[in-house]
C-alpha cells in the first residue's frame, strides 16, 4: 500500500518521478525514479545522505525494494554516485549501469574519495558526502554506446556522453522524449526561471572539461528533438532549443575566456571574474527575475567549480 508522498517527491508524468536529494540547499541536487509496470530505475543517487529518502519514495509509491532492477548513475562524481553503493545494499534484485569508465571508481571508490578530499578537505568530504560504499562487481554493468535498456513495458538508451566527464552517458526515454542528462545539458535552477521558463549554464566542473567534446555530445542530444531534459541540477526542463541556444552561447564565450587568459598567479581570479559576467548576462537577457547580488550568490559556487575545471582543460591543452 502507498504511503502520503513526501514533498521531495515530484510526479513529473509517465512514470518518471523526480526526488529532491537534499543535497547543498532545495531543488539543486535531482534522483530521478522511472516505474514502469512495477518495475523501477534510479537514474542518480545523490550522496549517500540521500537514501533515506529513495527508500522513503519506494514506499510512497507502494513499490518493495525488490521492485528495482537498475541503478544507473549518469556518471560517478560524487554528488550524482556517492549514493550508489548505500542505496544499492537496500536493493535485492538491482544492478548498476555505469559508464565503463566510471566502473572500478564504484567498486573501489578510495581514488575517486581522494581526489574530491585534495579539493575539499577530510572534514568537509565526510560533512557534505557522508561515506562512499562500494558496489560489489558481481552487482555492476558497464555501459556501451547505444546500448538499450528493457525497463518493464518501456525501454530506455544509452549513450556516450563525454564534454563534463569522460566517464559519463546520457540516458534516452522514448515514452516521454526526454533526456536524463546528468551534467551534459548544464544547470538550470528553478530560481532563475523568467516569463520565457527555465535559463541553462554549462558545468565544467574538474577535471575533464573537453569543450568541443561537449558541443557534439549537445549535437546528439538534440539530435532526438527530445521534447524535456531531465537535469540533476535541477529537475526536467522543457523549450529545449532555447535552452540549447543559451547552453551554445555562454559555452563560445568560456572557452574564448579562457584562451584570452594568461596562466599565472591570476589566473583563477580572472576566471571566475570573467564567468560571473558571462553567466549573469545571460541570465539576465533571459529575462531572470532576481537582483543582481542574488544571482551572484547564487552562481558562486558553480563559478568557482567551473573556473577550476577550466583551469585544468586550459592546463592539459597547454601540454599537448
Amino acid at each position: 500500500m502507498s504511503t502520503p508522498q513526501p514533498a521531495y517527491l515530484q510526479p513529473l508524468g509517465d512514470g518518471v518521478y523526480a526526488i529532491d536529494t537534499g543535497f547543498h540547499r532545495d531543488e539543486f541536487d535531482a534522483a530521478y525514479l522511472v516505474v514502469d509496470e512495477g518495475r523501477a530505475a534510479f537514474i542518480d543517487t545523490g550522496t549517500d545522505f540521500a537514501v533515506p529518502r529513495h527508500l522513503a519514495a519506494l514506499q510512497a509509491l507502494g513499490l518493495g525494494t525488490d521492485a528495482v532492477d537498475w541503478i544507473i548513475p549518469t556518471h560517478v562524481h560524487l554528488d550524482h554516485a556517492g549514493g550508489v553503493g548505500g542505496l544499492l545494499a537496500h536493493l535485492p534484485r538491482a544492478r548498476v549501469l555505469v559508464h565503463p569508465r566510471g566502473a572500478r571508481h564504484l567498486v573501489d571508490p578510495q581514488q575517486l574519495w581522494a581526489g574530491a578530499t585534495a579539493v575539499y578537505g577530510e572534514a568537509t568530504m565526510v560533512q557534505t558526502y557522508g561515506r562512499i560504499v562500494p558496489v560489489p562487481a558481481d552487482r555492476l554493468l558497464e555501459s556501451r554506446d547505444e546500448m538499450t535498456l528493457p525497463l518493464g513495458g518501456r525501454t530506455l538508451r544509452l549513450i556516450d556522453a563525454p564534454g563534463h566527464a569522460r566517464h559519463h552517458h546520457a540516458i534516452w526515454d522514448e515514452r516521454t522524449r526526454g533526456w536524463f542528462t546528468g551534467d551534459t545539458f548544464g544547470l538550470s535552477y528553478r530560481e532563475f526561471d523568467g516569463p520565457q521558463g527555465a535559463w541553462v549554464l554549462p558545468s565544467c566542473t574538474p577535471v575533464q572539461f573537453e569543450p568541443d567534446a561537449l558541443a557534439s555530445t549537445l549535437d546528439r542530444l538534440l539530435a532526438t528533438d527530445p521534447a524535456c531534459m531531465y537535469l540533476t541540477h535541477y529537475g526536467r526542463v522543457q523549450g529545449v532549443a532555447r535552452l540549447a541556444a543559451q547552453f551554445r552561447e555562454q559555452l563560445v564565450q568560456m572557452v574564448a575566456l579562457g584562451e584570452a587568459t594568461p596562466a599565472g598567479p591570476d589566473r583563477h581570479a580572472q576566471l571566475k571574474h570573467g564567468l560571473l559576467d558571462i553567466h549573469r548576462r545571460s541570465a539576465l537577457a533571459h529575462g531572470c527575475p532576481l537582483p543582481v547580488a542574488q544571482i551572484d550568490e547564487l552562481l558562486a559556487l558553480d563559478v568557482e567549480l567551473n573556473a577550476q575545471g577550466m583551469a585544468v582543460w586550459l592546463d592539459r591543452r597547454a601540454r599537448g
